[in-house]
């Protein structure tokens, strides 16, 4: 069984349990006779950027599932805890298929569940995503990146207090990628909204998170933060060393099904 490792130089913060926007206590989820996570604890700070990395069937899509409330935890305690003022944590998700309505336009997916009164809103978060002059387009007619800066917009006009992120730059070529990473990581810096990413690109979960989250067997065993200066230089030293240390751990059980 994995067992927790801490980056010596740099351990994940702890906050007071006020500022917890996610707490996961002694989770377990099954299905089946499989068991996917055992015994799991996690928590979120608010207003946090948090990058979860693992192999494919590690649990990390089952943990964010889990916080979503998309899935139900088969034995612990999954608390999702409002911002003080509010009554629930509101939540959003982005997946890897930006899942738009064909049917509909660029301004009408991003006003998906809202009333007319809110045109002006979805308006100005297609000119935070850069695709204003997009609005009246259908999906069909957009690049992949530019089908995820919708769904980003989507997400966004509801101003979550969390925004989770189930690998939706999987698709996308290098190059939008990394437009995207910075788009992402200003409209944080903007909205201070707390953010949980799930990849299996450890470069990308190095240049988004605060914090790196390794999963393995079920298991965290290795959780440390991200000491580097905004915006991330891919070259710069700190930045490969902690991608390095990372993606080592990950290729250590990669003889190991997933």
């Amino acid at each position: 069984m994995a067992t927790r490792e801490r980056a010596p130089a740099a351990p994940a913060p702890r906050a007071r349990p006020t500022d917890m926007a996610v707490a996961l206590q002694g989770v377990d989820k099954h299905f089946g006779e499989r068991k996917v996570l055992s015994n799991f604890d996690f928590t979120i700070e608010r207003g946090s950027f948090v990058s979860i990395v693992g192999r494919s069937g590690c649990g990390k899509s089952t943990l964010l599932r889990l916080i979503a409330d998309l899935e139900k935890a088969t034995g612990g305690v999954v608390q999702r805890n409002a911002a003080a003022g509010a009554s629930v944590l509101e939540t959003r998700i982005m997946f890897q298929d930006a899942r738009l309505l064909p049917w509909k336009s660029v301004l009408q997916n991003v006003m998906l569940g809202l009333p007319r009164s809110s045109r002006d809103d979805a308006r100005a978060t297609l000119a935070e995503v850069g695709l204003s002059a997009r609005e009246s387009d259908w999906p069909a007619q957009l690049s992949g990146g530019q089908r995820q800066r919708v769904a980003l917009a989507r997400a966004l006009v509801h101003r979550p207090d969390l925004l989770l992120l189930d690998e939706p730059l999987g698709a996308l070529d290098a190059l939008t990628r990394i437009e995207m990473h910075a788009l992402i990581e200003r409209l944080w810096r903007e909205h201070r909204f707390t953010a949980l990413l799930v990849t299996h690109d450890v470069q990308e979960a190095v240049a988004l998170g605060e914090r790196i989250v390794l999963i393995e067997e079920g298991k965290i065993s290795f959780d440390a933060a991200i000491a580097l200066q905004r915006p991330r230089l891919r070259t710069a030293e700190g930045f490969a060393a902690l991608e390095e240390q990372v993606l080592s751990r990950v290729l250590r059980h990669g003889a190991q099904p997933s």
